[in-house]
């Protein structure tokens, strides 16, 4: 099966191996950017036919241009969504654009007869606000929004799902509507626009982070998520459907030890020493957008991601290829000096 399908986002990291997927397999591929004025860049680095794909100049928080890039298609992927290395200062900065820009492309999927729309959600929308005593989270779990300890990205990515997910059911149940949800993505660099989770490696290889926090991560590799969105467009059957796309949890000593054991002099500023709690809450007072790290200090997010390997015929990459091809990648770019 291959038809004409709408990628949001095209400049970002899940977005451009997508689009690669989708074109590799014989699809045509629309594309959304905030400007135009990325387009020859972005066509630079996805390296496709490039009769296969046309950008479309469209926002989240904006009419203009999202009818023109939906016409025609009978799939989307809604992967476009803020996602800062910084803590903004009201939530409201993310969840406002985040939700009305799922639900912008929901109407104009219906406007255009759109009969698949697969939202790219997060692991952000089901494992947090739970407390402690869980380590383990699946397709049933949602974020606790009634939290006030919620930070503002996990609570953009639930409002942004539900309401999306509320939305499709009440006024367009002929779209098949389904979520992917991953944890943090690493893995090849298209280009040297780095993604938020690229950040952590990056850092580490710096030796940015003198010592490593009690915090860690669901790691999925960036081609593992561009698949399952993949299945997840092309599969029979799967209105109202979920997918956690999470591999092991690892906390940041255990991305530094793989970065250490594998990449020799590479990695001699990668920090292998353990920070003291107290010393995290410390530098939070004076570098605010430490307050999320502290706000995961011991907490454990694995995702279950058993559901998809059984629904989607999904498998995912070791989480060690997919730290070392992001390492590999900064160093070979000259992103990171080694």
């Amino acid at each position: 099966m291959a038809g004409t399908a709408l990628v949001t986002g095209g400049s970002g990291y899940i977005a451009g191996f997508l689009i690669r997927q989708l074109i590799a397999n014989g699809w045509t591929v629309k594309t959304t950017v905030r400007s135009l004025k990325r387009e020859a860049e972005v066509r630079g680095w996805l390296t496709v036919d490039d009769g296969k794909l046309d950008f479309f100049a469209a926002d989240l928080e904006n009419d203009a241009g999202w009818q023109e890039a939906m016409a025609g298609c009978s799939h989307v992927a809604h992967v476009a969504s803020p996602f800062p290395l910084d803590v903004p200062k009201h939530a409201d900065e993310l969840v406002i654009p985040a939700r009305e820009g799922a639900l912008r492309a929901l109407r104009f999927a219906k406007g255009a007869g759109v009969r698949r729309f697969v939202l790219t959600s997060s692991m952000a929308a089901i494992a947090y606000g739970h407390g402690t005593g869980r380590d383990l989270y699946n397709e049933a779990d949602w974020t606790n929004l009634d939290n006030p300890g919620v930070m503002p990205y996990p609570r953009s990515k639930t409002v942004a799902e539900q309401a999306a997910r509320d939305w499709a059911r009440a006024e367009a149940p002929e779209i098949e509507f389904a979520s992917v949800n991953p944890a943090a993505v690493f893995g090849p660099l298209l280009s040297d626009d780095l993604s938020t989770s690229i950040e952590v490696v990056k850092q580490l290889l710096e030796g940015k982070v003198p010592m490593c926090p009690d915090v860690g991560f669901g790691i999925i590799d960036v081609r593992d998520v561009a698949d399952m969105h993949y299945r997840a467009l092309t599969a029979e059957g799967i209105k109202d459907e979920r997918f956690v796309c999470s591999g092991p949890f690892l906390k940041f000593i255990d991305v530094a030890n793989i970065l250490k054991a594998n990449l020799g002099e590479q990695a001699r500023k990668v920090p292998t020493r353990r920070m003291p709690d107290w010393l995290l809450k410390a530098l939070a007072v004076f570098r605010p957008e430490l307050k999320q790290v502290v706000a995961e200090l011991g907490n454990v997010r694995g995702g279950d991601s058993r559901h998809a390997m059984q629904r989607l015929g999904w498998r995912m990459r070791p989480p060690e290829e997919a730290i070392l091809a992001t390492a590999h990648g900064l160093i070979e770019r000259g992103i990171v000096k080694v």
